[in-house]
Formats: structure tokens, sequence, C-alpha cells
């Protein structure tokens, strides 16, 4: 069951579910309690298993279209990085108190030695990306709000079954909502912006399996 599954329960308090903040996370990793490294991710509140299997494949795999997409994005380093920014895939970032997702890719400002000690906050994530197969209802109907909650200015859906790339903008922060939408098909090129001054075509085709 998703987050946003869970909600009707939450309000009901049927049963009653306690929610785990960032420090409770990172404090069950220290004693083991948790793998460092898990498929898990916090979101709202509670520890969600990451499904990265191809549609139809088992859940607890890694499918091949889905590490293909991300093999081919990780190429996006070299693009941004001249621009002070760098790409991380699958690690977490902290949005909140009851928030660190760890999405597909994340593009982040400033240097890996920035970050020894602590994971990227909202402010220093550029953009965000998820591939979806499988997990393509809970990117968008789970993940968007999140990221558009945090203000986060740019979050992409790697849709794998309908062969589109979805860029979200202009996050709205109460409504938890991003208030654009454009979908990117074969043949086309999808923006990033980097910087008011600065954006990247990044060709539909190069990604998707």
């Amino acid at each position: 069951m998703t987050a946003i599954g869970l909600q009707p329960a939450i309000a009901a308090a049927q049963p009653g579910l306690e929610r785990l903040n960032v420090a409770q996370l990172h404090r069950m990793i220290e004693l083991g309690i948790l793998r460092e490294g898990a498929p898990i991710e916090l979101v709202d509140g509670l520890l969600i298993r990451k499904n990265n299997s191809d549609r139809g494949g088992d859940p607890m795999t890694h499918g091949p279209k889905h590490a293909y997409c991300l093999q081919r994005l990780k190429e996006l380093d070299t693009h941004v990085k001249p621009h002070g920014c760098h790409l991380r895939q699958q690690l977490p970032i902290t949005l909140a108190d009851y928030e660190e997702p760890e999405p597909d890719i994340a593009i982040v400002r400033g240097a890996v030695e920035e970050y020894r000690g602590r994971h990227p906050g909202p402010s220093e994530c550029v953009a965000v990306i998820e591939v979806a197969d499988s997990s393509l209802h809970y990117d968008r109907m789970v993940k968007a709000p999140t990221y558009a909650a945090a203000g986060i200015p740019q979050y992409w859906i790697v849709n794998i079954p309908e062969r589109q790339i979805e860029v979200y903008r202009s996050p709205k922060v109460s409504g938890r909502q991003y208030a654009e939408r454009k979908d990117y098909r074969e043949g086309e090129a999808a923006i990033l912006t980097i910087s008011t001054e600065l954006s990247i075509d990044v060709q539909i085709s190069a990604i998707l399996p």
C-alpha cells in the first residue's frame, strides 16, 4: 500500500500510525535496524520500499529497462558539472522533517565534497528525476506532491510505458502540486533548466529504452 493509500487510515486512526522523522530514520540505520543502502525511502513519515522493476516484473528486482534509463541519465553529469552542479543517483535528499526520498536522479548545486556530512536540501536541488514503469502511479500521485511541497523547481518522470518524459514545473508549495506539465516524446528534446541564464536540451530518444 502506498503512502497515499494509507491516508484514510491515518485520518481515521484505524489503526494509529507512528510517523518516523529523518533523525529517527538515520538512528535506525546507525543501529543496524535498517541496512545502509536498503531500497527504502522516507515519504510523509512512512518507510516506503522502492519499486525499480519493469512493468509485470518481480518488484524485488531491478528491471533492465529501468536500469537502462538510469545509465543513460547518468550521462547528464558531464553536462551539468561545468555549471557548478553534479548528479546523484538513488541517494537521499532531505526535504523536511518527515521527508527523505531517494529519487532515481537528483541534479544538485555544488561539488560532491560539499555533502560529506549531510544530504542536499530542497534549495540545492535543481531537478529530480524518477524513472517510472511499475512505479508510474506512485511517482505521479505521491512523489509529485512531495517534491512540489518542498519547492523542487523541476520534476521529471521518465514514463517508460507511454514512452515519454513528463516535465513538471512551477511548484505550488501550499497546494502540493505543480502548475505546469509538458510531455515530450521521441524525436523531441526536453529542456533542463540549470539557471535563469542556462538550460540544456535532453534528447528523449537518448533516454528511453
